[in-house]
């Protein structure tokens, strides 16, 4: 699982088999460790109504209801999409999206690579 934060917009996204995963229920958890301390960021199934976001004591929760969950997992549909009502300033926007392979065979990042992507919409377009 992927995370990209950008102002108040959390994006997530997720292989094959962590799609997968939440399709079933279970919670995909990853870490990014500092010098003296750790991130910690999760992907939730629950049982609630909207996808939420909560961060506390350097854990960063993403609770997904059950039912867009399998949805969404067995549906075309690329993303799912959450705004969460701030106190002072914007909303919070959270994306979870499905992770797609590269268009360019190599062009991703060193340490990543394509596998268990889901295959790129644009590259049946492109004749591949």
């Amino acid at each position: 699982m992927k995370l990209r934060i950008r102002g108040d917009t959390i994006r997530l996204r997720l292989k094959r088999g962590e799609v997968d995963r939440i399709a079933d229920g279970n919670s995909i958890i990853e870490e990014t460790h500092f010098p003296n301390s750790v991130l910690t960021y999760r992907l939730d199934v629950c049982d609630n109504k909207d996808i939420t976001a909560s961060f506390d004591n350097g854990s960063l929760v993403i609770s997904l209801p059950k039912s867009k969950a399998l949805d969404w997992a067995i549906a075309d549909d690329v993303s799912l999409h959450a705004e969460q009502t701030l106190s002072n300033t914007g909303p919070l926007s959270v994306l979870i999206e499905k992770d797609f392979s590269c268009l360019e065979p190599g062009h991703h990042r060193d340490g990543e690579d394509d596998k268990d992507t889901f295959p790129h919409p644009s590259a049946q377009s492109m004749g591949a």
